[in-house]
């Protein structure tokens, strides 16, 4: 940012303060969430090397080549994998961040401090931001959404092109080398472009960022579509999945009692739930149109653009809408001065309806952690103590998913071996542990 733009750094700040004090249950999150983050706990004791040597960076052609995601990943859980609140504060905090350069950048463009102030929370605390800032597993979609947002810095704000130019180019480098998402930065780059009139700083934007695309695919993409790790997961490709993922993208945002972008049009579009999205969505879209025709243009080809890839995978999932969440909140933002006071209240309902499906993934997202806190410690112990497998029961049957999450393929905890040495059991069958509400386990009586 211009170091002289005082409003714009004064709204930068207060974007990360809000965030920071509205996703505290983020940060005061006590355990994890899932397998990735205690597997990768476990492998960080006994990686070999620094950030930049390690053998992630050796094997270009792997399904998942993300060097950088992954070595930031290690170099993390070496340092806060035992102390949770550190870690969910860096992801808490870099999220922070992310908002408060979405906030600065409307700003930029035009917007007033107070819509662009909302706008940028909106986003950052809207259910696909709350579950990325809230789950380490998706530091990848930090690190590249973050880049964009620099890129976007440096052309909006007006940096020589003599810098702007090699910096957006090791930007989006540096990006592709987190995940394969960020190969939609150029197209990014030609929304802001096309409705921004044409401006000429935009098209060397899109010369400086499609090179290193260029490049990456080149290398990569037989491997991203045809690597064998695709075959069978969420990450099996189909162009036919494009409609319904769209869709999904579309509507989670005000389906608020989810905590997952995937899977609820599996059943038709019957369900009340999905109507009323339907509805909120149309009236959104027709608010938009009042603006100019082109505002809801934007809205569509901007969130398109941003979702890029993740439209033809099998599953749709949150952290895989974190750019769709910022873009998408910068065209409301922008049309909101052409609007008027009626469709303002419907965007505003909106923005309202996100907000709150954030909170509930938030309080779902630190359950989870209390829950791991207490289970994984109190397992460990559990399986130290036996010599055959361990044998446990949920509860709630509704938190089984947790518990399969949870026990998924962990090598070892806190020194105890793990591996095949858990077993969870259907209800009715007999287990020595009962997995209480809370995530601690019970003794059975046999």
């Amino acid at each position: 940012m211009d170091v002289r733009d005082r409003s714009a750094w004064l709204l930068f700040a207060a974007v990360v303060a809000t965030v920071l004090v509205a996703q505290g249950l983020l940060i005061f999150n006590p355990g994890y969430m899932s397998h990735d983050e205690l597997q990768w706990g476990y492998y960080a004791e006994r990686f070999v090397g620094g950030f930049f040597g390690n053998h992630l960076w050796g094997d270009l052609h792997t399904f998942q080549y993300r060097p950088v995601t992954f070595s930031l990943w290690v170099e993390l859980s070496r340092r806060f994998f035992t102390h949770p609140y550190m870690f969910h504060a860096v992801l808490v905090g870099w999220g922070a961040i992310n908002a408060g350069l979405l906030g600065a950048l409307m700003r930029r463009c035009g917007v007033s401090t107070g819509v662009a102030y909302a706008a940028a929370l909106v986003f950052a605390l809207g259910p696909y931001a709350a579950y990325t800032h809230g789950w380490v597993a998706t530091i990848a979609d930090l690190i590249w959404v973050s880049c964009a947002l620099l890129i976007a810095v440096l052309f909006q704000y007006g940096v020589r092109l003599a810098i702007a130019l090699p910096v957006a180019f090791a930007l989006c480098a540096w990006a592709l080398l987190a995940k394969e998402s960020a190969i939609v930065i150029p197209a990014l780059v030609v929304v802001a472009w096309w409705f921004s009139g044409r401006d000429r700083r935009w098209a060397w934007a899109f010369a400086a960022t499609a090179l290193p695309v260029a490049i990456y695919l080149a290398l990569r993409l037989k491997s991203i579509l045809f690597a064998e790790g695709s075959t069978g997961s969420i990450y099996h490709w189909s162009l036919l999945n494009i409609p319904t993922r769209w869709l999904e993208y579309q509507l989670f945002p005000v389906l608020t009692t989810r905590l997952g972008a995937g899977d609820f049009l599996d059943k038709g579009f019957g369900s009340r739930l999905v109507l009323t999205g339907i509805v909120w969505w149309l009236l959104l879209a027709w608010s938009l149109s009042r603006a100019g025709w082109r505002w809801l243009q934007a809205f569509v080809v901007a969130g398109a653009a941003a979702l890029g890839p993740v439209l033809i995978l099998a599953e749709a999932a949150n952290h895989y809408g974190y750019g769709f969440a910022a873009v998408t909140a910068v065209v409301c933002a922008l049309a909101w001065k052409h609007i008027g006071v009626w469709n303002r209240l419907i965007v505003a309902a909106f923005g309202v309806m996100c907000v709150w499906h954030g909170v509930t993934i938030t309080r779902s997202i630190h359950d989870i952690g209390v829950k791991q806190s207490h289970f994984s410690p109190q397992l460990a112990s559990a399986i130290a103590a036996s010599q055959a497998p361990v044998r446990l029961r949920p509860e709630d049957e509704r938190d089984r998913w947790i518990y399969i999450r949870l026990t998924h393929e962990i090598p070892a905890y806190q020194g105890v071996p793990m591996g095949d040495r858990v077993q969870l059991v259907a209800q009715g069958e007999q287990a020595d542990y009962l997995i209480l509400d809370d995530g601690s386990l019970k003794r059975t009586a046999h």
